[in-house]
């Protein structure tokens, strides 16, 4: 007995060590890093936490992640989704609560936008080459192009949001891309909230949304929007947020090119091609990071004219950067003045757009450094 006595001592000091360690507050903001959806995410948390705390709260941020990819993905054939796209035309599935949401928010927003935003675009996604058929990269030939653009359409899906169920009336492929990483980035923060923490920051590949502040002197949280030009990211603009989302679309990363012309990846659902014009990108503030994601991509497709016009019907928060020569011009909404006050948005360098678009761009511009 005498010999095992400081055995089982030295076992439980190394025990009573690890959980105390486990329970040692973190150093603030504590960040949760990793890859998901072919992209990544990072959470910041500036609440006071232990290690077990963390540990805990990156398995339930997974966990959330996990429901959205079964929910939504394209790219799994058990997700609810592929049910959808492969059920028998004209054949109610049920969906849950989760996906009924953001199809009606791309359903709205497609009205919204007069079909500039439409969620039946997959089979053109795919044709294009950037969705998990994964075709070769090739310019579509005009007679394929015009047969899958006739099938597409928000019409071509039915939404019953009170049944929450869902229809496809024609042969579309039902792609979320444009909305369901800001559904996931929503739903991280309403986890973050639920668990009692008030200070966070969620980025999930770029789509972010804020709670409260970033550490003890209150400061604001800090994002960059991107140059909207290829090689290394650099921060155009810096915008401080607090208790906000923020998504951006560009067509400016995801590209392909084909005899000398660059093809994006951002498709119009009006003429089945991929946008070609000034408009390099649009980021959206609004409380919702889902409908922030689908109106940056709607406003993207209309380009710099009709995109702010819309914006500024719809008194929605937007920072647009348009290509000027070598350099750009940056354009914002009344409301995103509104949000940020005038005087940053000059400090950003930006125009207010109070009337019509037109010719802002050539008076914003100014040169790349």
């Amino acid at each position: 007995m005498s010999i095992c006595r400081p055995l089982w001592l030295l076992l439980l000091i190394i025990l009573l060590v690890g959980c105390s360690e486990r329970d040692r507050p973190l150093e603030s903001p504590v960040t949760l890093e990793g890859e998901v959806f072919g992209t990544f995410y990072q959470v910041s948390i500036a609440d006071p936490l232990t290690r077990r705390e963390a540990d805990e709260l990156e398995a339930g941020i997974l966990a959330e992640l996990e429901a959205v990819d079964a929910a939504m993905s394209t790219w799994r054939d058990d997700s609810e989704l592929m049910a959808l796209n492969e059920a028998p035309l004209g054949e109610w599935q049920p969906l849950s609560d989760a996906l009924i949401e953001v199809l009606a928010i791309g359903q709205a927003v497609a009205k919204a936008s007069d079909g500039a935003f439409d969620m039946t675009i997959g089979g053109l996604v795919n044709l294009w080459s950037f969705g998990p058929e994964a075709r070769p990269r090739e310019v579509p030939s005009e007679a394929t192009l015009s047969a899958r653009l006739a099938e597409i359409g928000p019409d071509s899906l039915e939404v019953d949001e009170q049944a929450f169920q869902a229809r496809r009336l024609r042969d579309v492929f039902v792609d979320l891309s444009a909305v369901a990483k800001g559904h996931a980035t929503d739903r991280v923060a309403a986890y973050l909230t639920q668990q009692e923490l008030d200070h966070y920051l969620v980025n999930l590949g770029g789509e972010v949304k804020v709670a409260g502040h970033r550490d003890a002197e209150s400061a604001p949280w800090r994002i960059g929007i991107e140059i909207p030009r290829d090689g290394p990211q650099e921060a155009r603009h810096v915008l401080a947020l607090e208790d906000i989302a923020v998504a951006t679309s560009g067509d400016y990363r995801n590209y392909f090119e084909h005899d000398g012309q660059r093809y994006s990846h951002t498709l119009d659902p009006r003429t089945g091609r991929p946008i070609d014009h000034r408009l390099a990108s649009v980021t959206v503030i609004h409380p919702s990071d889902a409908w922030a994601d689908a109106w940056a991509t709607a406003l993207l497709v209309l380009g710099e004219e009709e995109g702010m016009a819309l914006a500024r019907q719809r008194e929605l928060a937007v920072l647009m950067l348009v290509r000027q020569g070598e350099g750009w011009a940056s354009l914002a909404s009344p409301a995103f003045a509104d949000h940020f006050g005038r005087e940053t948005v000059d400090e950003l360098g930006a125009t207010v757009v109070d009337g019509p678009a037109s010719g802002m761009a050539a008076e914003a511009g100014r040169p790349l450094e």
